[in-house]
């Protein structure tokens, strides 16, 4: 999941940038389908409240019933959850290498 989470990072990253409307809903397709299944991920792992940052970011980004929130703010968004995937990935990463 790290690596798609870097790349999920990216994506978010480049809805900066003038793209079609196409780009923007795949990005929430795909944002929606990783989170849920990083929720259930992380409520196997016994990582509770992972699981649920991950049904809340999952049912922000799904795109059937969407947010109006604004381009601002979406940005904001795409950004911050951006970073937050990044710092998971470091985290997860010496997590794992503490273990070794």
């Amino acid at each position: 999941m790290k690596q798609i989470y870097i790349v999920l990072a990216a994506m978010m990253l480049l809805c900066l940038a003038p793209m079609p409307y196409g780009y923007f809903m795949l990005v929430r397709f795909v944002t929606m389908m990783v989170f849920g299944a990083s929720a259930y991920n992380y409520y196997s792992a016994g990582k509770a409240s992972l699981a649920w940052t991950f049904v809340g970011l999952a049912l922000l980004f799904q795109p059937f019933f969407k947010f109006a929130l604004g381009r601002v703010i979406w940005n904001v968004v795409d950004v911050l959850v951006a970073i937050f995937l990044i710092i998971l990935v470091v985290r997860e990463r010496e997590a794992g290498k503490e273990n070794a």
